[in-house]
């Protein structure tokens, strides 16, 4: 498990595109050669293509790279739509992806947004956004769109018997 010493966020930089890039081909190559959707030039160029440096934030352990998520407006305005959530497979399984998602999920609840994100089908991360309150809003082949309401802050408690 990490701990909040040793991982920050930062904001995304035009720069930083490459090495994301180069870290999704990395880490959705095995799902998409499973699901036959594999190209070596394509899986960097979509990422290239929808970089938005503005809505990404960067991932370090101990001030090294070590990931990337994306959390933008969703296109009709309606919530926020997560994306290009990676991380390096050293950093996996250890709880660092449950603390960043949640960490982006408590701002989106402030704001009273719902989140959508895709995720492919049969991909291991599936089981972390479903433990975090994704559902499928629906699926094809190849993808599963993902919601999650947004949870309301708890209220201040009415006395008992009060009014």
């Amino acid at each position: 498990m990490h701990s909040e010493s040793n991982w920050s966020t930062r904001p995304g930089r035009p720069e930083d595109v490459e090495a994301v890039a180069e870290l999704r081909a990395l880490v959705m190559r095995d799902d998409l050669v499973r699901l036959g959707r594999y190209d070596e030039h394509r899986v960097r160029q979509r990422l290239r293509d929808g970089f938005s440096p503005a809505h990404t934030s960067v991932v370090e352990i101990d001030g090294r790279f070590a990931g990337s998520v994306t959390m933008r407006p969703y296109e009709n305005g309606e919530g926020l739509y997560l994306e290009h959530f990676y991380l390096a497979p050293e950093a996996q399984g250890r709880g660092l992806g449950t603390a960043v998602l949640r960490e982006l999920l408590a701002r989106a609840d402030e704001e009273g947004l719902r989140v959508r994100l895709i995720v492919l089908q049969g991909s291991a991360a599936r089981r972390l956004y479903e433990r975090e309150g994704f559902t499928p809003e629906s699926e094809d082949p190849v993808d599963v769109l993902m919601v999650r309401e947004a949870v309301p802050a708890p209220g201040p408690r009415r006395p008992a018997g009060g009014r």
